[in-house]
């Protein structure tokens, strides 16, 4: 006979990304691993999201996050899902991750996050061999000259003229899963529209 168990969640968004949240800081839950987090972010079959948190005792910090994409991989850190865990939280914390201690805050309108300092190094983001990584010299059909940077995860930014015009639902899975990146990346576009007004997808 299977057995099942109630778990409570919490659903939010950031920013075009949605997540799920199980909080086992004060309460204990069943195993989360790759599969059940892949099967919880199944958008037919589970409660679908882009990522899954699970919220964690630490001894380290206040609490710990811990981060699982999609297909059950787990990564680093990820603003956007930290600011949904600020305003979850409701108060300032430090907080435990794979890609090292962050700073939460929830603020008037939002929350503010401190992910710490950036990472340039080439190893770092990390690539699969040495680059600049400020202009890299690769480029995917026409996209060129990206630069990266690792924020607790892996990011490769290209500066575009016209994000409208750019296919980035085909060209932003081809860029993550190529070889260049051995952890995978997230890939961004961003378009300069203003002195200070940057779109980015």
């Amino acid at each position: 006979m299977r057995r099942t168990m109630r778990v409570d969640f919490t659903k939010m968004h950031g920013l075009g990304n949605d997540f799920v949240v199980l909080d086992a800081r004060a309460k204990d839950l069943p195993q989360i691993d790759g599969s059940i987090a892949r099967a919880l972010a199944d958008r037919r079959t589970g409660i679908g999201c882009d990522q899954l948190i699970l919220l964690q005792p630490s001894s380290a910090a206040d609490f710990r996050m811990r981060i699982f994409n999609q297909d059950g991989s787990e990564v680093g850190a990820c603003g956007n899902a930290s600011r949904a865990v600020a305003l979850l939280h409701g108060a300032p914390a430090d907080v435990e991750t794979a890609g090292g201690t962050i700073r939460i805050e929830p603020a008037a309108g939002g929350a503010s996050v401190d992910m710490g300092e950036p990472r340039f190094e080439w190893d770092a983001i990390p690539l699969a061999y040495g680059m600049d990584t400020a202009a890299m010299p690769v480029g995917w059909d026409g996209l060129a000259q990206p630069g990266a940077v690792n924020v607790g995860n892996p990011h490769v930014i290209f500066f575009v003229d016209d994000l409208d015009a750019v296919d980035t639902a085909r060209l932003g899975p081809l860029i993550e899963q190529d070889p260049l990146f051995p952890q995978r990346v997230n890939v961004n576009f961003a378009q300069v529209v203003g002195e200070n007004h940057i779109r980015l997808i």
